[in-house]
C-alpha cells in the first residue's frame, strides 16, 4: 500500500529524507565523473591489453552505483520516491482537495512548500498556500 503524506508528515520526514538525498546527489556526482574517468581510460584499452586505471574505474563506479541504488530504495521504503538523483529533487505521494498529489522537494528548500499534479512533475510545481501550511 503507497503511503500517503500530510504536510505535517512530510516535513517531519525531512531531516531523515535531506540526509539520504545529500548522499544520494554527493555519490551522483562522484559516480558520473568516475564514469566520464573510464570512458577516457577505455581510449587507449584493448581486449588484449586492458588499462588497469579503467578497470579500477568501473569498480569503483559500479560500487558507487549500488550505493546510489540503496539511498533510492531506502526513499522508496520511506513512501518517498527520487525523481531527480542530480538536484536532490523528490516527491511525497499526498492528497489535496481529494484528488492524488505530491508535495515536491529539492535538496537546497527550506521545508516543504511546492505541490505538484501526480501528472505535471516539476514544471508544474505551485507553491503551497499559506492556508495549507496553517492546516498540516
Amino acid at each position: 500500500m503507497k503511503k500517503i503524506f500530510s504536510l505535517a508528515e512530510a516535513e517531519r520526514m525531512l531531516p531523515l529524507v535531506g540526509r539520504i538525498v545529500e548522499d544520494l546527489v554527493r555519490d551522483h556526482q562522484r559516480w558520473t565523473d568516475k564514469v566520464a574517468a573510464f570512458e577516457l581510460a577505455t581510449v587507449g584499452s584493448t581486449v588484449n591489453k586492458p588499462d588497469p586505471m579503467a578497470e579500477l574505474l568501473q569498480s569503483e563506479a559500479q560500487r558507487l552505483a549500488k550505493d546510489i541504488e540503496g539511498y533510492i530504495a531506502e526513499l522508496a521504503e520511506l513512501g518517498v520516491t527520487c525523481k531527480g538523483m542530480d538536484t536532490g529533487l523528490v516527491d511525497f505521494p499526498a492528497q489535496m482537495e481529494g484528488r492524488a498529489v505530491y508535495y515536491c522537494w529539492k535538496l537546497g528548500e527550506h521545508g516543504i512548500q511546492y505541490w505538484h499534479d501526480v501528472n505535471a512533475g516539476f514544471a508544474g510545481r505551485q507553491r503551497i498556500k499559506p492556508l495549507a501550511l496553517a492546516e498540516s
